[in-house]
């Protein structure tokens, strides 16, 4: 996967932009607050079709306009493509080789990113729905439908929390309705669990070996699922969350909101056998975090035949020379990567190859 070329309208500090990028590494140099990371985010968007920084749209339009635009062109293994991501206040709207998608899900997948940023250490240490929103951005680019089936249950969760909520108000009564607000939401949870399930198990692969690979074979990683509710037999998984949902019911209704599935879902970390969230130190838990994304890298390429786009965000400074090498080394010549510093002098130039590197500033971007 390789994109040739980008170019925004009124997209933060973009007013106008078109930028060739057809280097395998695109290295954009500057001072902080001048768009270097809003360019990385740009692609990111377009590939996700929402930011990696905030959940407001409206963020990503710039001051003197009602609406945004995002142009990308791709070469795939199966041929060119060309994308676009229209934001405005009315909504979003996406198109494919200028066919306008009927679904935003449907647009998610025509491109493929790895985001690596600082935050992204939260994704160890942070709280468990940064977790499910790695999990849920990662899988959506993969697993058609994804994040359609997400939604779908996101909006049961809400109906029937709403239901939980007049049930405590009229003391209890007029229960008929839970169970289909519970078979609907089981329906749907169970499908997310399973691709969950599937995606942890194929990341926990990666991870393993790239971590070992990392700490010369001293530190052993594991990545495990750590469901709202314990099952074993996936071919009962339903059965399961609806007789959890029976036994917590007096609970919920108690609380006015739902107490289990895929929405209180959490991720563990474990190096040498310790919990790396409580016990790893700021080192471990760095490298958990750069393991993890060298395993996105890999497992995308196992699942669509191609390597996704990689986007470095001010993360090289961030690492020692050992971890910088070890990163540089898996992207070079096999993913194209663009990549964000405030100066050449955290990069090690020596081991880029085929590199473009970029000036930015005040939103202008010159080779």
């Amino acid at each position: 996967m390789f994109l040739k070329r980008i170019a925004l309208r009124n997209y933060r500090n973009y007013s106008e932009l078109e930028l060739d990028t057809n280097s395998n590494v695109n290295l954009f140099i500057g001072p902080n607050a001048q768009g270097k990371t809003n360019l990385l985010e740009s692609i990111f968007a377009l590939a996700l079709t929402k930011s990696h920084r905030t959940a407001k749209d409206k963020e990503l339009i710039g001051w003197n306009g009602t609406d945004a635009h995002i142009h990308g062109e791709a070469d795939k293994q199966y041929g060119a493509v060309k994308l676009d991501l229209m934001l405005s206040a009315q909504g979003k709207k996406a198109k494919i080789n200028g066919l306008e998608q009927r679904r935003l899900s449907d647009f998610v997948g025509s491109l493929n990113v790895v985001m690596f940023a600082p935050e992204d250490l939260e994704i160890v240490k942070g709280t468990p729905g940064v977790r499910r929103r790695f999990l849920d951005m990662e899988i959506g680019q993969v697993q058609p439908g994804y994040l359609h089936t997400l939604q779908q249950y996101s909006k049961v969760l809400v109906q029937r929390n709403n239901y939980l909520k007049t049930l405590w108000s009229s003391g209890g009564d007029k229960q008929g309705l839970l169970e289909v607000w519970n078979a609907q939401l089981a329906d749907f949870g169970v499908k997310i669990i399973k691709k969950r399930k599937y995606f942890i198990h194929k990341l926990q692969q990666w991870a393993e070996q790239i971590h070992a690979g990392i700490t010369a074979g001293s530190e052993q990683l594991m990545v495990t699922y750590k469901p709202s509710f314990d099952f074993e037999d996936e071919s009962v998984l339903f059965e399961h969350f609806m007789l959890k949902l029976t036994q917590v019911k007096d609970q919920e209704i108690r609380r006015g909101t739902t107490l289990v599935g895929p929405h209180r879902d959490d991720l563990m970390f474990f190096i040498n056998g310790k919990e790396a969230q409580t016990f790893g130190s700021q080192g471990q838990q760095r490298t958990t975090a750069l393991s993890l994304k060298l395993a996105e890298i890999e497992l995308i390429r196992e699942e669509i035949g191609e390597y996704p786009l990689l986007l470095l965000d001010d993360v090289l400074s961030e690492l020692d020379r050992n971890r910088q090498t070890q990163l540089i080394e898996t992207f070079q010549s096999k993913v194209q990567t663009f990549i964000t510093a405030t100066g050449l002098e955290s990069v090690d130039l020596g081991k880029l190859q085929d590199a473009g590197i970029y000036h930015v500033q005040d939103g202008r971007v010159t080779r």
